[in-house]
């Protein structure tokens, strides 16, 4: 029943579209002045007009069941579309279209004196489309960055108010999934030296629990340690989880490295890690770093070569009649000639430091012979 009375108004609306083009015919002919030579009776123009009336009936009822599929497509597609975008999309959008429309007005104004009325019809209807599109376009895309501009000038106008100048607002702050799991990020932030919006986006919570169900006895103890220091995080800070659902972007990326990267991309943010390898990918893609290890590293105390210490022997070095030690920060310290005092403290001398990316390691051998 319901295809039937579908074909009945796509047959309706074809006999519509067919009378307009009827008129469209007769309109394109008075102008262009062959209309003149085409004299034609009242009955004839009838005639006419019901074939085209019938002509495009006819097409719109073979074509229903094409339209009908191709529209149950359209419906769905609009559907899924509405459900990935977030309510600061929707309005966002909304906003930039009522601006494009508005704007497309202005704009038509300077057709109204066009003494050709199709050509004005048709310049106003590609003004309001291409506006109206465009408004939607730069409003979703950019609004993250209007609002923050938006909200970043009231800041400022509260503070020149109040007296106060206040600084810009720091980038966002990106958390990749090792850092949480670190632990020491909730120390640091305690301290205060991380500025501006902490953003733990939705991805790396599902692979923080995806962590945590793992058979792997280390890993899933890896992972339910993270997701304690998120909850810390969360309770201490009242950080929210970033919704990445309403970029499409990110859809399509199935690492969650590259994800990451991405996502501080599209919020012109910094990512803060301790993986060595994802640092070395966001230097070539062009994203800013913060790595806690290279923060520890440059915050270890400075030992200068011949200077004496005081070190526990731990056990052997690699090479021959070498031995290890380590400070109370966890730097090792490479003691030549100290296989015979391992398990002894001795005063030992350094000889030179050497600086890695994976960290430092000061290289020493005894104060006495």
């Amino acid at each position: 029943m319901l295809g039937k009375l579908m074909r009945l108004v796509f047959t309706v609306v074809g006999a519509i579209v067919g009378y307009g083009v009827f008129f469209l015919a007769r309109f394109l002919l008075d102008i262009s002045g062959y209309g003149k030579q085409i004299q034609l009776s009242v009955t004839q123009e009838i005639c006419i007009a019901a074939l085209f009336v019938i002509i495009f009936g006819l097409i719109f009822f073979r074509l229903t069941p094409t339209l009908g599929k191709q529209s149950s497509k359209v419906a769905d597609n609009i559907e899924t579309d509405l459900q990935k975008l977030s309510a600061n999309d929707l309005v966002m959008g909304t906003v930039g279209l009522i601006a494009g429309l508005i704007i497309a007005y202005l704009i038509s104004q300077i057709y109204a004196g066009i003494p050709v009325p199709l050509v004005g019809v048709v310049l106003n209807i590609i003004t309001y489309f291409v506006l109206g599109f465009l408004g939607v376009v730069i409003a979703t895309r950019k609004g993250s960055d209007i609002r923050a501009a938006w909200l970043n000038a009231r800041k400022n106008a509260a503070g020149e108010k109040g007296g106060k100048s206040k600084e810009r607002d720091a980038t966002p702050k990106i958390f990749d999934t090792s850092v949480i799991i670190d632990g020491r990020i909730a120390d640091i932030m305690k301290t205060g030296f991380l500025e501006g919006t902490i953003v733990i986006p939705e991805f790396v919570l599902v692979e923080l629990r995806h962590i945590a169900d793992s058979s792997d006895s280390l890993k899933r103890n890896r992972g339910r340690r993270g997701l304690d220091i998120l909850n810390k995080i969360q309770s201490d800070y009242g950080i929210e989880i970033y919704d990445t659902t309403s970029e499409k972007s990110l859809d399509e990326i199935p690492e969650v490295d590259v994800k990451l990267l991405k996502l501080a991309q599209i919020m012109n943010g910094k990512v803060v890690t301790n993986d060595f390898n994802l640092n070395k990918v966001a230097a070539i893609k062009g994203v800013e770093v913060l790595n806690i290890n290279e923060l520890a590293n440059t915050l270890k105390p400075v030992v200068l070569p011949g200077e004496e210490m005081t070190l526990f022997l731990v056990k052997e070095g690699k090479e021959s009649n070498q031995a290890v030690a380590y400070l109370d920060d966890g730097t090792m310290i490479v003691v030549e000639e100290g296989r015979r005092h391992i398990g002894k403290t001795i005063k030992v001398l350094v000889t030179s430091v050497l600086q890695t990316a994976a960290g430092r390691m000061i290289f020493a051998k005894p104060a006495f012979k």
